[in-house]
Order: C-alpha cells, then sequence, then structure tokens
C-alpha cells in the first residue's frame, strides 16, 4: 500500500508478516540487506521493538513525535530480520501526517494488543528519486502496488532525521526535517558523527534519490558557461531565485532560497526536469548552512549517482 507521510510516500506493510515483507522488497527492487523504518501509531508502541528505550529516546519522542524524526535503538529479539537488514538494531518512526497516523491507529487496534508496525521505505524504486505525490507512487510502481492512499503533497518532502541511540553516544546518520540543533536542545549534548562501525540506514549509501538524467552540483556561473557552451546536450537547471536565460521555460525550475520551501518541493521539481528527457540536470548549489543539511545531503547523493557511473 502507498501511504502519505508528512516527509514522502512510503510503501506500507505489516512489519511482523515477512511475505508482506518479501513483497514490499520485490515491488521496490531494494537489497534484502537494506533496512527498513518501522512506523508506529505512538511513542508507547517503542517497547514491543526495542529491548532498550534510552531516556535519551524518550525524551526526544517527546520533543518531535509525531515528526519526520527516525530513532534507531537496539531491536527486540523479536523483530524479523528482514526489517533490519540483520542488524541488532531497528529504526522507528511515529509519523505526523493524519492519514498514515489515521492508518497506523486502526491497525494497531486491529492487532489487539500485539506489535503493530508499518514498514514503510519510500514508494518507489530503489535509489531513484523519492514520491511526494500519490501520482508518483503510480507512475513508479504502477501495479506492483495494491493500493495508493491519495493524501496530498508531502508537508516537509524530504525523509526523516535519523538519529543513533544503540550506542554509547547519541549520533546523527541522516540529516532531515529536524535539525541537528533542535535535537542537541532536547538532549543538552552534543551529536557525535557517525562511525566505521555505525548501523546501516535508510538513505545512507553514497548514491541515491537520483534522476535518471546525470545530475550535477554546479555554481550559478557554471550553469551559466555549461548553457553558452553546450552544443549537443539538452540541458535542464533546478537554479535559486533567479530565472536562467536561454533555456525553455520546462527545462527551468527557479526555487526560493529557503530550506524549507526548497525540501518541500525538491523531488517533485527533480522528477519534473527529468520528465523534459534532459541529459543533464544542472542544480545550483544551495546555501551550505546547517538549515539545508538535509537538502544538500539528498543533492549530493543524487549526483553521486552520476560521478559512480562516470
Amino acid at each position: 500500500m502507498g501511504l502519505p507521510t508528512e516527509t514522502v510516500y512510503g510503501l506500507a506493510a505489516d512489519a511482523s508478516n515477512a511475505q508482506a515483507l518479501e513483497r514490499l522488497y520485490e515491488a521496490k527492487g531494494r537489497p534484502r540487506g537494506h533496512p527498513v523504518i518501522v512506523h508506529l501509531a505512538n511513542a508507547e508502541q517503542l517497547p514491543h521493538w526495542a529491548r532498550d528505550v534510552p531516556q535519551a529516546a524518550r525524551e526526544l519522542a517527546r520533543a518531535f513525535w509525531p515528526g519526520p524524526l527516525t530513532l534507531v535503538l537496539k531491536r527486540s529479539p523479536d523483530v524479523l530480520e528482514a526489517v533490519t537488514g540483520g542488524a541488532d538494531t531497528v529504526a522507528l518512526r511515529v509519523p505526523a501526517h493524519p492519514l498514515a497516523h489515521a492508518v497506523l491507529e486502526a491497525f494497531s487496534e486491529a492487532r489487539a494488543g500485539a506489535p503493530a508496525g508499518l514498514a514503510m521505505p519510500s514508494a518507489n524504486r530503489f535509489g531513484r528519486v523519492s514520491p511526494t505525490t500519490a501520482q508518483h507512487v503510480v507512475e513508479d510502481l504502477g501495479a506492483a502496488v495494491d493500493l495508493v492512499l491519495d493524501g496530498g503533497a508531502c508537508e516537509v518532502g524530504i525523509e526523516s532525521t535519523i538519529v543513533d541511540l544503540s550506542g554509547d553516544h547519541p549520533a546523527l546518520l541522516r540529516p532531515g526535517g529536524i535539525q541537528r540543533a533542535q535535537i542537541e536542545k532536547v538532549l543538552g549534548a552534543p551529536l557525535a558523527e557517525p562511525t566505521s562501525g555505525a548501523p546501516q540506514v535508510p538513505g545512507s549509501l553514497p548514491t541515491h534519490y537520483a534522476p535518471r538524467a546525470r545530475m550535477q552540483l554546479v555554481s550559478r556561473r557554471q550553469i551559466i558557461d555549461a548553457i553558452a557552451t553546450n552544443r549537443s546536450k539538452r540541458i535542464a537547471v533546478l537554479a535559486l531565485e533567479v530565472s536562467v536565460a536561454r533555456l525553455p521555460a520546462a527545462q527551468a525550475v527557479v526555487v526560493p532560497a529557503i530550506a524549507a520551501v526548497y525540501a518541500r518541493s525538491l523531488y517533485a521539481n527533480l522528477r519534473a526536469l527529468d520528465a523534459t528527457g534532459a541529459d543533464v540536470i544542472l542544480v545550483e548549489m544551495p546555501p551550505q548552512t546547517p538549515a539545508w543539511a538535509g537538502v544538500l545531503d539528498r543533492l549530493r547523493r543524487a549526483a553521486g549517482a552520476a560521478k559512480a557511473e562516470g
């Protein structure tokens, strides 16, 4: 089932059902060893999925749930390896979208006290641009998904922030809609950087979120030079604030330099530019400030696909 959250649309399956999880992995073309996030109706369900719920987890849940924050904890012995990718940790979140919340509440009631969680990676082909509308899900997965619930365009537009609480020190594993400073304020201590032994989490591969066209992160000057010297490639541009001359309207999208606004439309804009049949999408480098951390992470991984091919 395709289900909207405030971040992106997810492909939902019963996280306690091995057959449902196998269908999910098949529909996405997702590697079996890559973990998924389990979405819950409320924080009270944490002990069903995690064998240790530290005080830091309770404080962050109280501050940011429902919302775009995922917590990585030591998993309960009953959690399926298909959820965790074989790791000793599980990623958990309570989404804020009212439709997702209603589905999770109904699912929880139906399970009558048994663990009730939905594994919900983004509802698109693995490694490609995430969906932020129901139509995106249909375009990507088609008949591979039985049902898509339309909850409108996603409000946040990029995936959740992921914090690892399974080790000695809380660590930021993926930036997203909740900023580092907000989390550190609640914890009263700085977040550590991930180490080589950190849990693998969704969206952590060097190449991810990629359009079909080659994508490059460049300066405004490089965009102008590329258009001026281009003789053969079909160029599309995602620019900041100022329109780009000498390109057809469909091949240029201009977005305000406001991080939350940019994030909300990022994936839809990449999809629209990809649909023009562009050979290359030039993305103007956003400000490299904390507010833009989540956006920069997604753009660098999307551009990383082109580097891997080249």
